[in-house]
């Protein structure tokens, strides 16, 4: 897709975005969107995009860790429960409860017993969610095996970006077989009418973006919300007060300006 078109479109999306966000603030919607697929993907890249210019108090990114010794002795669900949008609040979901059928089940970190109670429970919970109001959205961003290896290599190419990279995530090459059917025994179970999955084909990451958000707004049934204009007030007089003197306070050097003074020199 090219630049000019992408980033044009892009930003008239996400004006969009804010006006949804508006309106889920005034009705008290809840909005939980789940963000699933393939390492490098491109998914995190997209919940940014997606979340650039929306207000951080009411729309949250979720990327839960490793769980804790005793977050494992829990109910699978629990610790995901606490993330639940409130009302009038939007989730991104960086990765879910879905890593019980995809990363665990494939890497062997559950057993059997706990990864067909997952297939059985989580339409049963999801269920719940949706007939309780929430608006449950879910995505799996697709990418080929050729795409996904030269996305890896790139990260380890970059210092900036090699901290994506994980020892699990290069082990996935190795295990791409192995996804793919977990991938598919997942959808069997889980794509039900009331919480679908919907594919993102992200393999042009700007098409991807594009797609992906766009359907997004088409799912959420939002309409335009009247916003009062925020009046400034005019600055009043003076009224007596000195600032101290500058050289009392601890001011941060000007980098930039040597910057300026060598990019002259």
């Amino acid at each position: 897709m090219p630049k000019r078109l992408y980033e044009d479109e892009l930003k008239a999306l996400q004006a969009r975005l804010v006006d949804m966000q508006a309106w889920v603030q005034a009705t008290g919607a809840r909005v939980m969107v789940i963000f699933e697929g393939r390492d490098a993907a491109g998914k995190g890249s997209t919940i940014n995009r997606v979340a650039q210019y929306l207000n951080p108090r009411v729309t949250r990114i979720v990327a839960l860790p490793t769980p804790t010794e005793r977050e494992r002795s829990q109910w699978y669900f629990q610790r995901y429960v606490a993330h639940l949008p409130a009302a009038g609040e939007i989730v991104l979901m960086d990765r879910s409860w879905y890593n019980r059928a995809g990363v665990e089940h494939v890497m062997g970190y559950c057993t059997n017993a706990q990864y067909h109670r997952f297939l059985h429970q989580a339409p049963i919970f999801e269920r719940m969610l949706v007939e309780d109001g929430i608006l449950l959205l879910k995505y799996w961003f697709s990418v080929s095996d050729v795409e996904q290896e030269l996305r890896f290599r790139s990260r380890n190419d970059d210092p900036m970006r090699r901290w994506k990279l994980s020892p699990n995530d290069v082990l996935s090459i190795t295990k791409w077989e192995d996804y793919s059917r977990a991938k598919d025994t997942m959808f069997v179970h889980t794509d039900i009418p009331e919480a679908p999955w919907f594919e993102v084909d992200n393999e042009d990451k700007r098409r991807g973006r594009i797609n992906m958000i766009h359907h997004l707004l088409s799912r959420i049934p939002y309409t335009l919300v009247d916003r009062e204009p925020i009046g400034i007030p005019p600055r009043p007089e003076p009224g007596g007060y000195e600032r101290p003197p500058r050289e009392l306070s601890t001011i941060v050097p000007d980098y930039a300006a040597a910057l300026e003074e060598q990019r002259r020199a």
